[in-house]
């Protein structure tokens, strides 16, 4: 009986909120355009991924074996040749003017120490401007480097009459979860993370405000609901609309990304429910702090969207990070969460790879239910 009491107090309440949504344009366009446009932004726009590197030649030696050198660099997809220089003094204006990032200067003594025996020296120099990016492309011409050294080591091997050739070490890499190496498919679970904080905290922010703004908090005072009614009676509809909007960025994450995922299902669905009911209790919290729409937006905002974005791993690794910042970021759901979708979707783990960090969104959820249960039965009160 007072079950089926608690579901009439609550219909009202969310068939009135509907109709609240479907007549405010802004919340509409938080909870379904915004997350949209933020996939198709992020997803191509914040992209970590160096390939196409632009990068000149000077080559004093000009011979096949310098030429055949320079080739190795531009059989990947890592560098793009842009131009080939007459003289050192192109090197400067070159990389000023971002013309190129990286310049290769090979001496003209090259082919008389590679056949001599000699470690013939070139010099690479590279734009520091982006450190990432330089590091990464380091490691490329590294890379590069030591493959056309061991080639040209085996060569000179083969002609001392050295038929069988071992090497002290079989490298073998396997990657896995993400052999392809793109930065998309570590992105698009944290734009999931980032688009539900966003999306949840700053829509019910707005939730209570609006009923003092509209003049209709009176009305709910009198009448018989009590706090968790009003809060649940708040939250479904918005719970409704972001679920879906998070099957969207799922599916777009698919079809534009090709990220799949590969766990359980019912996993991704708990975890994901769990986040956005901690989301929405503080989004409720704010609601019942402040007086204006405005001010909640605001504060919502800067709650949801900087920490998210910083501080969760979405972006930036956590362990790159200060001890003092890596301590903060213990605060946020958003980490914990990221863990376990990135668990969910690219590695398929299941419940006991990331159960800590469900239990403690739980606790995370279960808290900022309650505090927003007891703020709302100060304001009915």
């Amino acid at each position: 009986m007072k079950l089926h009491l608690v579901s009439l107090n609550i219909l009202p309440i969310v068939r009135k909120e509907f109709r609240q949504i479907k007549r405010d344009k802004r919340i509409l366009s938080i909870l379904l355009f915004i997350p949209a446009l933020m996939l198709l932004m992020f997803g191509y726009a914040l992209n970590f991924d160096v390939k196409h590197t632009s990068m000149a030649v000077y080559d004093e030696d000009r011979s096949s074996v310098s030429r055949e050198f320079t080739e190795q660099f531009f059989i990947s997809e890592y560098f793009t040749k842009v131009q080939t220089l007459e003289s050192k003094a192109e090197i400067n204006n070159l990389l000023d003017a971002e013309k190129a990032r990286v310049v290769l200067v090979i001496p003209s003594s090259f082919t008389k120490d590679i056949q001599r025996g000699r470690a013939a020296s070139v010099q690479v120099i590279v734009d520091g401007t982006n450190s990432n990016a330089a590091a990464t492309v380091l490691g490329y011409i590294n890379a590069i480097i030591q493959q056309y050294s061991v080639k040209v080591m085996t060569e000179s091997f083969v002609r001392m009459g050295q038929q069988n050739i071992t090497m002290p070490i079989d490298f073998e890499p396997r990657v896995w979860y993400n052999p392809e190496l793109e930065s998309a498919k570590f992105l698009v679970p944290g734009l999931i993370a980032f688009i539900l904080m966003v999306t949840a905290v700053v829509s019910t922010a707005l939730a209570i405000v609006r009923e003092r703004e509209l003049g209709t908090m009176e009305q709910l005072m009198v009448s018989p609901i009590k706090p968790i009614e009003l809060i649940l009676g708040k939250t479904i509809p918005y719970t409704i609309i972001s679920l879906f909007a998070t099957v969207t960025i799922l599916f777009l994450g698919s079809i534009l990304f090709d990220v799949s995922i590969k766990g359980s299902i019912f996993l991704l669905s708990l975890v994901t429910f769990i986040f956005f009911i901690g989301s929405l209790g503080m989004g409720l919290l704010i609601s019942t702090m402040v007086e204006t729409q405005q001010l909640a937006f605001m504060i919502a905002a800067i709650v949801s969207m900087l920490p998210t974005f910083i501080l969760s791993g979405f972006v930036f690794p956590i362990r790159n990070m200060p001890i003092i910042i890596q301590g903060i970021t213990y605060l946020l759901p958003a980490r914990y969460f990221l863990v376990a979708l990135r668990a969910i979707i690219l590695k398929g783990a299941g419940l006991s790879a990331f159960w800590d960090q469900a239990l403690i969104l739980t606790i995370y959820a279960v808290i900022m239910i309650g505090i927003s249960s007891l703020r709302m039965r100060k304001i009915l009160a």
